[in-house]
């Protein structure tokens, strides 16, 4: 019989649903994996996509977790500070096998104490921050670095669902995973990355989100954390 792998995902106001649901896709595929999502309460959480989603616990009763994946989103602004978040994170980070994240979700666990020191992937245009939590930005898809992995912005939460899927279940089951999703990429733009979409779109996309970056960045300050 296969033992249960709990593996959690913080739910949170306005994630981007995709890091979450990417992983949590392939990853509820592994013999015995059993996913959590999880928030404060059960209440249907919006995401930054418009429709909400159901977490399956909350912090109190959400068991110990084998893996802690921490998704990004527009809403990780309002977690830097969140005493009863961090604290959950803390809890479950201490004992997890995993302790994880895709996109932005790096900038929560960094907040949370558990990247000091530790290599880790964020997206793009937020890795710059990564350093004012003691961890140590790297520009790659998926970072390893001992019990800590971490897949870059969005789209890469799929890799780094089949990367610990692997870790998890063995590489065929991974691979078979990759089959059974048909994961064959062929994008129809060559521009999914700054070196490749050119530094005017690059500059472009930075003025629309230079709000949020403001946002986040004053809430670091606050924080103590630059």
């Amino acid at each position: 019989m296969t033992a249960t792998c709990h593996i959690g995902f913080l739910l949170f106001p306005q994630v981007t649903q995709l890091d979450l649901t990417g992983p949590a896709q392939v990853l509820s595929r592994v013999p015995g994996a059993q996913v959590h999502l999880v928030w404060k309460n059960r209440e249907p959480v919006a995401t930054d996509a418009g429709f909400s989603i159901n977490p399956t616990t909350d912090f109190a009763a959400c068991p110990p977790l084998d893996v802690l994946c921490v998704p990004g989103g527009f809403g990780i602004e309002f977690l830097l500070d969140d005493t009863e978040t961090l604290d959950f994170l803390r809890r479950q980070g201490e004992q997890a096998r995993y302790v994880t994240s895709v996109c932005t979700g790096s900038l929560v666990l960094g907040a949370a104490g558990l990247l000091r020191g530790y290599r880790s992937a964020c997206h793009w245009m937020w890795r710059q921050y990564l350093p004012r939590f003691g961890a140590i930005p790297v520009a790659e898809r998926i970072v390893r670095d001992r019990n800590r992995m971490s897949g870059g912005g969005v789209t890469a939460g799929i890799d780094f669902g089949l990367t610990l899927a692997a870790e998890l279940g063995g590489e065929e089951v991974a691979k078979t995973l990759q089959l059974a999703f048909e994961y064959d990429p062929q994008p129809p733009f060559d521009c999914g990355s700054p070196e490749a979409a050119g530094v005017e779109r690059v500059e472009r996309l930075r003025g629309m989100q230079a709000e949020r970056l403001r946002r986040v960045k004053q809430k670091m300050e606050a924080c103590g954390y630059i």
